[in-house]
């Protein structure tokens, strides 16, 4: 990303700014791409399908209900992550496995860290719904920016403007 979500912002005061609750994981502390939004709670299989499709330097935004019971992504779907090309994933949630997830090429912020794994089956997850968590709204398709400065969201594409 060659312009810092700081710059973003200034340059686009229309964009929304999430709150600053989240912690980097993944080797890219900058990354953006657009969205593709799901919804679950506790219980990852979701995740996994999503992520084993084809991400096309795409961010999967992760609304796990904030919980701190269980994480939603380990080391094993970050790494089938960046074999899909996906770019960056944002967790409202936990991950686990940071160790590992901090020498992949791929962006993760989460809220924090957790060792038990998720649950399957347990609860039905949504994909493309909006999402709100962190002051902000979440739609697949809108763009996501982010760096160690936070997270900037946008209906539009910011990075190719002079």
């Amino acid at each position: 990303m060659e312009k810092t979500t700081a710059d973003l912002s200034d340059a686009n005061p229309q964009a929304h700014v999430a709150e600053p609750l989240f912690r980097d994981f993944g080797a890219l502390h900058a990354f953006h791409g657009p969205m593709v939004t799901v919804k679950v709670f506790e219980d990852n299989a979701i995740v996994r399908t999503l992520l084993e499709e084809p991400g096309a330097g795409g961010v999967l935004v992760v609304d796990g209900g904030g919980s701190m019971r269980c994480a939603l992504v380990g080391g094993n779907l970050a790494q089938l992550a960046v074999a899909n090309g996906w770019r960056g994933l944002l967790v409202f949630g936990c991950i686990r496995d940071c160790a590992e997830i901090r020498d992949l090429a791929i962006g993760v912020k989460a809220l924090g860290t957790h060792p038990r794994k998720s649950h399957k089956g347990l609860h039905t997850g949504h994909r493309d719904r909006a999402v709100t968590f962190a002051g902000v709204t979440f739609r697949s398709g809108e763009w996501l920016y982010a760096d160690a400065d936070g997270i900037l969201v946008s209906a539009v594409p910011l990075h190719g403007q002079g």
